[in-house]
């Protein structure tokens, strides 16, 4: 909607840019408007000349800069990433700039309008001058008359040839000779009634199959998936605020496990199997009993902002939260409070992950900039422009000695966690990469694109091994307890996908609007 409204003030400031030019070459000619003079000298005053030419050329520069407006550069107009420099809203040092862009057409009509020649009623005098064929100017003197030669008379024609002129002209009387013939008229022309010819109809198109749904599914988009420790059970998140938990076993909904203030984030699975941390705009990572959903403690962010995305250790002692004002925040789970505040960020963090060992941390904003942290004593190791654009999804290897990132510049890269050099690029989503994750025996990545699509890579070769196409964007993606893939997205469902490749099942659908 934001860019229809750009590209329609883009065009009245193209069509304002005429209007000036316009009147700039009226103004260099002499003339106004129906021809008139302007200024008394016969044209513009230099001030106003300088005016419409410093529109139009305004003008034309506010019109392309509204029809080029860097959006969203990492994503298709019909879907953005939630929330970052490759969302829908862009960052708040843009909107002067589009009100200014805005303002412009209004302030360029209205000079324009203002610099119109005052039309006031005709004098009796030019009235006249009309009527008689001529123009008159206002209070001038009446010019003399002016002598001239009489025209020289033309020799008239013959007396013979006037008169021959002014006799009537008569056509020639028909050949009376031969009597006039008189047409028969035709007969009429039996016809046999044609029959109608064949007719062929195209049928209408085939109608989308209309999405399942279910009224205790999510109602909107799946932002989060996980799988529990004994693989029984898939908890999602959702920006309609809720965290759902699944059984896989008997595909349905288990219980809806809580309800953020805001939207929905991220879910993970303690190791015990027993309670579950989630995060949300809110600012709030809750901990919470998978059994009754009840709510064991709140870590607050307080200013920092919402918890975009949230990492757990291994051991399941540590967090690191992600949040909107550029700090990540390392938590205590069994103490219940704060190790440390990582500031080293200028942007909102996209993607945060930790290590195997649980020693370091990575994280990386919406300006695709990586940070590894020591999380043991809050410290920054290391900080490298890993991306052109935000850092969506990060996953440390089995060995802590990688890590893959995923980013709104499409693209997909292996890094060596020791020395920050790059080691690979994965190339072939069409969208921001939003979320990827590492399959157990660590030889593959699983990615998920706002494109629409789920991809498989070999993590030695950077081979994209299996496409898994759908309808709308993805946000979410982990590998299922038989091997196949589940993914979450826009269209509010979760799907299950072979591991061979083929279409996709829904595995729980969303609920309707």
């Amino acid at each position: 909607m934001i860019r229809l409204v750009d590209r329609l003030f883009a065009i009245l400031l193209l069509i304002a840019a005429l209007l000036c030019f316009h009147r700039l070459y009226l103004a260099l000619a002499g003339e106004g408007v129906g021809g008139t003079a302007i200024a008394g000298d016969g044209g513009l005053p230099m001030v106003r000349i300088a005016l419409f030419l410093v529109g139009g050329l305004a003008s034309i520069i506010g019109a392309w800069r509204l029809w080029n407006f860097d959006e969203d550069r990492g994503a298709p107009s019909s879907a953005a990433p939630l929330f970052g420099r490759d969302a829908v809203a862009r960052p708040e040092q843009s909107s002067w700039v589009r009100r200014l862009l805005y303002a412009l057409p209004l302030i360029a009509f209205a000079v324009i309008l203002a610099d119109q020649p005052a039309q006031g009623p005709i004098p009796e005098a030019s009235t006249e001058a009309a009527n008689n064929g001529t123009v008159a100017a206002p209070d001038a003197a009446e010019p003399a008359p002016v002598q001239t030669e009489p025209a020289a008379p033309q020799p008239a024609a013959p007396v013979e040839k006037q008169a021959e002129e002014a006799w009537p002209q008569f056509s020639p009387a028909p050949d009376l000779a031969q009597p006039p013939r008189i047409a028969a008229e035709p007969a009429p022309v039996e016809t046999a009634q044609q029959p109608e010819p064949p007719q062929t109809t195209a049928p209408l198109p085939k109608a989308e199959p209309s999405q399942p749904a279910q009224a205790d599914g999510h109602h909107d988009a799946v932002v989060w998936l996980a799988v529990s420790p004994d693989r029984h059970l898939l908890m999602s998140a959702s920006t309609d605020r809720t965290i759902k938990l699944w059984d896989l076993e008997g595909k349905r909904l288990a219980k809806t496990l809580g309800v953020h203030k805001d939207m929905a984030r991220a879910a993970l699975f303690m190791p015990d199997g027993k309670r579950v941390l989630t995060a949300g705009d809110d600012g709030e990572i809750v901990l919470r009993s998978i059994e009754d959903g009840a709510v064991l403690h709140v870590f607050s962010a307080g200013e920092n902002g919402g918890a975009n995305k949230l990492a757990l250790s291994p051991d399941g002692k540590r967090a690191v939260s992600g949040h909107d004002t550029g700090t990540a925040i390392v938590w205590d789970i069994d103490a219940g409070k704060v190790l440390h505040v990582l500031s080293g960020h200028s942007w909102s963090i996209s993607s945060v992950a930790i290590s195997p060992d649980g020693t370091k941390a990575v994280s990386g904003s919406i300006d695709g900039l990586l940070n590894l942290w020591d999380i043991d004593e809050g410290r920054l190791i290391r900080t490298w422009q890993g991306h052109e654009r935000g850092t969506y999804g990060a996953a440390f290897t089995a060995d802590g000695n990688k890590l893959v990132t995923g980013s709104g510049d499409y693209t997909i890269k292996l890094w060596d966690v020791a020395s920050g050099d790059q080691l690979r690029q994965f190339n072939g989503h069409s969208g921001t990469v939003y979320a990827l994750v590492l399959s157990e025996d660590g030889k593959r990545i699983l990615s998920c694109s706002l494109d629409g699509t789920a991809r498989i890579w070999d993590m030695e070769t950077g081979r994209e091994v299996m496409q898994f196409v759908g309808r709308a964007s993805l946000y979410s993606v982990a590998f299922a307890p038989d091997g196949s893939v589940l993914t979450g997205g826009k269209d509010r469902a979760i799907r299950t996908w072979p591991a061979g490749g083929g279409s996709s099942t829904v595995l729980f659908a969303g609920a309707r609007d």
